[in-house]
């Protein structure tokens, strides 16, 4: 495969995740928005940290409101990653390697853009917020399904699954880099509604919060919560499950060209210090430090298929 397929392939798929998850992090940042008595952006400031937008909104603004926040990460062209470009950027992707996805999977990519463009042309308010975030998850849904029901298992589905699970790792890690102070809540909000409701933010913001309860029975623990979202194999936004999923792409890639590149040893070597360690060692040593390393990790991974695969040739 030329590099240049693959790193569509690749992009294609990170760019669509990356709709979804910021879809998915406004959710979560109207529905605490609501819980509040009194109106606060304080939410909204919390969702672009999240999102790694803070920085780049602060160029265009001083102050966050929750209605320039909201169109800065849904449909602002500036922002290279609002859920406008995102779409966009996936769907050129997608084009690139026309040929290399099924026709079922091209449509899909392809009405999606036409559908959310038109729901995006016009700013979104509070009072249609719901509907809009419903109908991105539902499209995104609608891709991610028509690619796993009708690609053929090859190097095609391997790099685009790369590109999905390094971008959901990354949303992840960053999730719990920016909430981890609320993982160790002062003790006046502890048992409180609004202890309950960060819970559920966080659970909420990750697609996590019903699958949550099935494991703890909707106990809100900080070592729960960080086990679940990190080292729990079988959910499927944690980190140890994404590591899981880059390992076994990895290896279907090199057993079909016959070669391993540096991205192996280090999907690997990240993987198994997932899998051999315990969330009381990841407390004690330090959460912050080590969702920083995690993320540090995984950054090289991304640079390491890119240099390996050749991306750029």
């Amino acid at each position: 495969m030329l590099g240049r397929t693959a790193q569509g392939l690749f992009w294609m798929s990170r760019y669509i995740e990356r709709a979804e998850n910021t879809a998915r992090l406004i959710d979560a940042g109207f529905r605490m928005s609501l819980t509040r008595s009194v109106a606060s952006d304080e939410d909204w400031d919390g969702v672009l940290q999240s999102a790694g937008m803070r920085e780049l909104y602060a160029q265009k603004s001083d102050r966050v409101t929750g209605a320039d926040a909201l169109d800065f990460l849904l449909r602002d062209k500036s922002n290279p990653s609002s859920i406008i470009n995102c779409l966009e950027y996936g769907r050129n992707n997608a084009r690139m390697v026309r040929t290399a996805l099924t026709r079922e999977t091209w449509e899909a990519v392809n009405e999606t853009w036409l559908e959310l463009r038109q729901v995006l042309s016009r700013k979104v308010t509070q009072a249609t917020l719901p509907d809009v975030i419903d109908a991105i998850k539902r499209r995104v849904a609608l891709m991610r399904g028509t690619f796993s029901g009708t690609q053929l298992r090859d190097e095609i589905y391997n790099f685009a699954m790369l590109g999905s699970f390094i971008e959901r790792a990354d949303n992840t890690a960053r999730i719990l880099d920016v909430k981890y102070y609320v993982l160790l809540p002062s003790l006046m909000h502890v048992g409180t509604s609004m202890d309950n409701f960060q819970w559920q933010s966080i659970l909420r913001s990750v697609s996590a919060l019903r699958s949550y309860s099935w494991v703890y029975d909707s106990e809100y623990k900080p070592a729960n919560i960080a086990h679940f979202l990190i080292l729990n194999r079988r959910m499927p936004r944690s980190l140890a499950f994404c590591y899981e999923q880059l390992s076994g792409n990895l290896a279907h890639i090199a057993r079909d060209y016959g070669c391993q590149v540096d991205a192996h040893e280090t999907a690997a070597r990240t993987r198994d210090r997932l899998m051999n360690t315990s969330i009381d060692a990841v407390m004690e040593s330090g959460l912050h430090e080590f969702i920083e390393n995690f993320i540090i990790a995984n950054d090289k991974l991304a640079q390491e298929i890119s240099d390996g695969y050749r991306f750029y040739k």
